[in-house]
């Protein structure tokens, strides 16, 4: 059984769409991801067309994107009142009788075929009779779960958690040793689940194992704690659910965290939607929806949604480097920027913090404070890894675009002593030594290494193709240089490479149209902005052999010629 076939429910057909303006808009924001507008407009048309079960659904869909979980489950009694199967307007309803405790309520819908599908029905089951005080059966219900073919692990998990939740550790520490429960170990939640449950039974040194061999010795400042107080002798509470209600906070989360590979982003978001509102302090269920809203480039959702992690908490430093980043992707650089550096006074011992303040800088072209900031990140190491290759890389950008060529060179060369077949590295330096004329074998072994890594990046085979143009190698630079710009096609560096090369080797008029179609690319969208646009408009007047000569460089020759 698939996921997605474990988490369907059969509904009413839907009536005929609605024609009426607002819902025509309401649509074109739910397209867009604005749920907010489409909340609004969805309302608007339901004023007009009360009864309409296309209208009734989809705004419940918006309004749980929204995490307006209250306002949904109103929209979705109309639903189902009127007789229309829905499983957006079960889950609304389910949410809100589960927020208020109602445990009984959500087994009776469960029961009587009103839940949101069988995977997420037979953990909330279990849930429920767990908040009614029938644990016995609620384990039962538990191992039926499990039966279901695909379904083991997850059933495995919320029962470890149940038995914790009663206390029995004993039992939850011997389904987390079970090799079906090996995937669910692998998660963070699962892993802490366990490293807890391995405290309250008083064998610290396990714990403390389990915790190395899960996370490794770089620890965020969550696990960080986790660490501290079982070095010092005291045990961990169990914090993964404190009642049922979080239990079925999880429920959700989970299925959100498994949907993500399967499933669009709007959808797994409803999930993790009603798992936040179901656990308030589920910080991780808050990551996940701000991270789905990101993807679906709802930008200032994603921040307001990263705002609610308080400043107090372990993972308020993941929260607002999210948020910088959401900012930056909304076109607001210069306050993604005021974010980190406020982080940075708050939470300057993590390598990560200066390390994202760098990569913000850099990409503004405040090179001298970026390099300042990368500085920063490599000194917090206690200890150097493979890691930390992308610091030395990006403060090599830096320090090249400075022209530090040195101190650039050292960095790369650094990256690639700890990530020693890195591409990007390879091609970047390997470009580099290229554009500088030195080392030009060395640079060719480098490209050439990059590309049999990352054969289809453009810009590693634009690489290529230049690097054999600038050897005199011609005709070799045409194949390479013509499948970049079939990776690449409205790139205006590749298409001005690609120009030079048809020049150099006799094809005037086809370099001439490339020239044309690198200036016509040069403002479009995202593509690259460091072709020049002058240059081009010479090579277009008088030729590449008369702008070598202009500007001083020596003329093209073959790689024969000596």
């Amino acid at each position: 059984m698939s996921l997605i076939t474990a988490l369907a429910v059969t509904g009413m057909p839907i009536a005929a769409e609605p024609a009426s303006g607002a819902y025509l808009a309401a649509r074109s924001a739910a397209v867009t991801g604005d749920y907010a507008a489409a909340a609004r407009y969805y309302t608007q048309a339901l004023a007009r067309d009360p009864s309409n079960p296309e209208i009734l659904e989809n705004a419940s869909f918006a309004l749980l994107a929204l995490g307006d979980i209250d306002r949904a489950a109103a929209v979705a009694s109309k639903l189902i009142a009127d007789g229309h199967g829905s499983q957006v307007a079960q889950m609304a309803l389910i949410a809100q009788q589960a927020a208020k405790e109602n445990y009984a309520d959500v087994l009776g819908r469960i029961l009587d075929d009103k839940g949101v599908g069988p995977l997420v029905d037979g953990l909330l089951r279990s849930w429920a009779q767990v908040g009614i005080g029938e644990v016995t059966t609620a384990l039962s219900s538990f191992d039926a779960v499990g039966g279901e073919r695909g379904l083991q692990g997850f059933a495995l998990y919320h029962k470890a958690l149940a038995l914790s939740l009663v206390g029995d550790f004993e039992g939850a520490d011997a389904i987390f040793m079970m090799p079906e429960s090996g995937a669910l170990r692998q998660t963070r939640r699962g892993a802490i689940a366990h490293i807890e449950v391995l405290s309250q039974l008083g064998r610290t040194a396990d714990a403390l194992e389990t915790l190395s061999q899960s996370f490794g010795s770089d620890l965020d400042p969550k696990l960080q704690n986790m660490r501290k107080t079982l070095e010092q002798g005291e045990k961990l509470g169990f914090s993964q659910v404190a009642n049922a209600r979080d239990g079925m906070a999880e429920v959700f989360f989970t299925v959100a965290s498994a949907l993500r590979n399967e499933a669009s982003e709007d959808y797994t978001l409803l999930y993790s939607r009603v798992a936040e509102y179901l656990n308030p302090k589920h910080i991780d269920a808050i990551l996940l929806s701000a991270g789905l809203l990101e993807q679906l480039e709802r930008y200032d959702l994603a921040s307001a949604t990263y705002k609610k992690v308080s400043r107090d908490d372990p993972a308020f430093h993941a929260a607002e480097l999210g948020r910088a980043e959401a900012l930056r992707r909304s076109g607001k650089p210069d306050t993604a920027i005021e974010v980190l550096e406020s982080l940075a006074q708050t939470h300057g011992d993590l390598p990560l913090v200066h390390s994202s303040l760098g990569d913000a800088l850099r990409q503004l072209e405040r090179f001298e404070d970026a390099i300042v900031a990368y500085n920063a990140a490599l000194e917090r190491f206690d200890e150097e890894f493979s890691g930390q290759w992308f610091i030395y890389y990006a403060r090599g950008i830096s320090h090249e675009r400075l022209g530090i060529w040195e101190n650039a060179e050292a960095d790369f060369r650094k990256a690639l002593e700890l990530n020693p077949e890195q591409p990007q590295v390879l091609n970047y330096l390997g470009y580099s030594l290229v554009e500088k004329q030195i080392k030009l074998d060395e640079a060719l072994d480098m490209i050439e290494r990059a590309v049999a890594a990352r054969p289809d990046s453009g810009y590693i085979v634009d690489s290529l193709g230049w690097v054999l143009f600038r050897l005199g190698r011609y005709e070799e630079a045409v194949g390479h240089m013509e499948r970049a710009t079939e990776l690449m096609p409205i790139d205006p560096i590749v298409n001005d490479h690609l120009g030079d090369v048809y020049w150099s080797v006799g094809r005037y008029l086809e370099a001439q149209f490339q020239w044309k179609r690198a200036l016509s690319f040069v403002d479009y969208g995202d593509a690259s902005q460091e072709a020049d646009p002058d240059r081009i408009r010479r090579k277009l007047e008088v030729g590449l052999d008369q702008v070598l000569k202009e500007e001083g460089a020596p003329p093209l020759r073959l790689a024969d010629e000596g």
